[in-house]
């Protein structure tokens, strides 16, 4: 029982870690960049996507399977959101009829 407290202990740790990480670093990126940049980044979301799944295939607990589904969840909006985004920005330099 133990063990399990401490593996997820260090899952939640690793979590917080990483939205910590994310937060600093998109804090960072100058405006003009961050629409340019997330058409980079759908492409790191999909491998982050791939990780979840995987990782949830190999779960040995439910707490890990329930991360691993939201990892795929999140992942998957991000992704889908930025290819929304770059759309709509690549419109703008479309010509007009």
């Amino acid at each position: 029982m133990l063990e399990f407290i401490n593996e997820n202990i260090q899952i939640i740790y690793l979590l917080i870690l990483m939205i910590f990480v994310g937060i600093e670093l998109i804090e960072k990126v100058p405006s003009v960049l961050h629409t340019p940049l997330m058409s980079g980044a759908n492409a790191i979301h999909g491998v982050v996507i791939i990780g979840a799944i995987i990782i949830m295939g190999e779960a040995t607990n439910m707490f890990a399977t329930i991360l691993g589904f939201i990892a795929v969840i999140l992942g998957t909006l991000n992704v889908v959101g930025g290819f929304v985004v770059t759309d709509r920005m690549l419109e703008m330099f479309k010509k007009k009829k």
